[in-house]
This record gives C-alpha cells, structure tokens and sequence, in this order.
C-alpha cells in the first residue's frame, strides 16, 4: 500500500491521503531525477516531455547540477541501498549539497525517515542554494516527520519553509495537516484558508479543511467544503470518508454506509477503504461498540 495517513477520529477519519506519503516524495524524486527533460505542471503534477520547447520549470529548484547528481537521484527509485553507497562515497570526496540531499532523501527511502529529515534539515540551514531550493529540502524533511508521526516538528519545517517560499501551497497544506495532527484544528484551518485561495479547486485541501471544522464542531462549515470536494470530484474516496462521517454524526446512517461503500469501491486496496470498512464495522455493531 503507497499511503501513509494520520488518523483524526470521527467514527474513524483520516488526513489528506497526499500528505507525507513516501509515494509522494518518490513521485518528486522520479520528477528531479528526470535530467532537466521533464515539465512539472503545477495544476496536476503531470509529466511531459521537455522537447516541446517548454522553459525549464523554477520547480523543483535543484539544490546541484551535474551527472553525479542525476545518477544519485535517478538510483533513489531502483536501487535505494545503492544510492547511499553512492552518496556516501560522493561525500567523503566534497561531493558538497548535492551528495548530501541525496544522501538525506535515499536514508529516507531505505526506512529511516527520521535520519533523513535530519540530514536535509542541517543541509537546509548551512546550504547556500536558493531560497525555492531550501524551502524544497525543509517540505521534503516534513514529510518524513510526518512518516514518523512527529507532527510538531513537521509544523517547524513547513513554517520555515514558507518563510523562504511563503505563496507555496503545498507547504500551507503540508503544515496544517501537522497542525491538525496537534489538535490546532483553529491553525490549520487558517493554513488551508490560505490553500483554498491560492487553489480553489484541490480537493484534498477542501476534504482536509471539512475534517478541521467537524473537530472543531463547525458542522456546517464541513458539509460545505465536503461538499464542494465532492462536487469537483465525485469518486474522492477521502471526501466520501469524511462526508460519510458527517452523515453519521448528524444521524443519517444510511447514508453514511452508502459513502463508506462507495469509498471502498473507488479506492479498494487503500488505507481510505480499511477506514471506510472499520467505519461500516461500527455502524454494524451499534453506539454501544464505539
């Protein structure tokens, strides 16, 4: 299974499914080790080959140029245990930042995510790259924090982050869902306020915002933004969670077995269908089994 989600209880709820997941960070890596010949479209993430004249993208910034770089980075997907051989050997021989993020992203690809936040933390605040480029390492360390459910300092990363690239909105969502982790529901939906304007149409900020409300117990305000998930995307197995949740809490049990059905259905072998059948469970048992 690819995600790895924080739990926020309703009968069971979750966190944003595209939050510091290691398919995420594998998904950046396959982009940066793409040898400058790849396009990042910011409204879907969508590769495309480079040959149709399009200007190298600003992101991801590249913390290194050269062959030695690409090779390390381009490893990091097939061959992990190589890329840190590789790293290391590229370090004790001034390899310098590039050795070093490689190095950080492969300790986190081979199982030690919280070395690897660590390592490009430190490379973060002594590297003279970029601003872009260090906000890059700083959102790529809270995702291994979050893997390692250490939401507080996750929120670090991402607040140091936004101070070197503030109209970042994957940084805004990455934070308030470390927020949320804390219990500053409050914070987090502030962060995702922030989202939402910069992106009016990512569901994933809008599912994320809904679960905040209800744990806050704005109950009105989370069918509101469910319901516009679901209207951009109507087979959104996290929405279909969360509305189901809701439908619960406001008494429509049916229908709240119908959303959580659904979501098994749309996305069956993710952690949003074990969530959505451990919820049909316990509708199943009654309120004296939750």
């Amino acid at each position: 299974m690819c995600s790895v989600r924080a739990p926020i209880r309703g009968i069971i709820g979750i966190m944003s499914r595209r939050a510091a997941t290691l398919c995420a960070l594998l998904s950046l890596l396959a982009i940066m080790a793409g040898f400058g010949a790849w396009w990042w479209s910011s409204s879907g993430g969508e590769q495309q080959d480079a040959a149709a004249d399009l200007p190298l993208p600003p992101f991801p910034p590249r913390i290194a140029e050269g062959k030695e770089y690409e090779s390390c980075l381009a490893a990091l997907a097939n061959d992990p245990a190589g890329a840190i051989a590789m790293a290391d050997a590229w370090l004790a021989n001034g390899g310098g930042d590039g050795a070093a993020h490689c190095q950080g992203l492969a300790l986190i690809v081979t199982g030690k995510p919280e070395a690897g936040a660590a390592a490009l933390e430190a490379l973060a605040e002594r590297s003279s790259a970029t601003p872009m480029a260090r906000a890059l390492l700083l959102g790529q360390a809270g995702q291994a924090r979050t893997m390692v459910a250490q939401p507080d300092k996750a929120a670090a990363d991402a607040s140091a982050a936004l101070a070197l690239s503030p109209a970042d909105t994957e940084l805004f969502i990455m934070r308030a869902l470390a927020e949320g982790a804390l219990e500053r529901f409050q914070d987090a939906v502030m962060d995702l306020d922030v989202a939402l304007q910069q992106d009016g149409n990512r569901v994933d900020a809008l599912v994320s915002r809904a679960m905040m409300h209800r744990r806050l117990n704005e109950l009105d305000l989370a069918q509101a933004d469910v319901s516009r998930a679901l209207a951009l995307d109507p087979d959104d197995a996290d929405a279909l969670l969360e509305r189901g949740i809701l439908r619960e809490r406001m008494g429509d049990r049916p229908g709240a077995r119908a959303d959580w059905e659904h979501a098994r259905v749309v996305d069956p072998n993710s952690t949003t269908a074990d969530l959505a059948q451990q919820n049909l469970s316990l509708l199943e048992a009654g309120p004296e089994r939750r």
